[in-house]
């Protein structure tokens, strides 16, 4: 499967996703400071486990970063 994120195409062997696993391959030890959008649509968190990608999609992950 090859999925546009962030600008950047990238390459998985599953040919299914839900975007819970693909923050699981992405960022294996972190669940909070985490946005995901689709096709400029947030996804609500209690969705992730749900929602299926599809190779079309147009994916946004932004994480939280502690700074000053």
């Amino acid at each position: 499967m090859e999925l546009k994120i962030n600008n950047q195409v990238k390459q998985f062997e599953a040919t299914t996703l839900s975007v819970q696993d693909l923050l699981d391959l992405e960022f294996p030890n972190k669940q909070n400071g985490i946005a995901f959008a689709i096709n400029n649509s947030v996804i609500p968190k209690t969705d992730w486990a749900t929602t299926t990608l599809s190779e079309t999609d147009d994916i946004l992950i932004i994480t939280a970063t502690q700074g000053g």
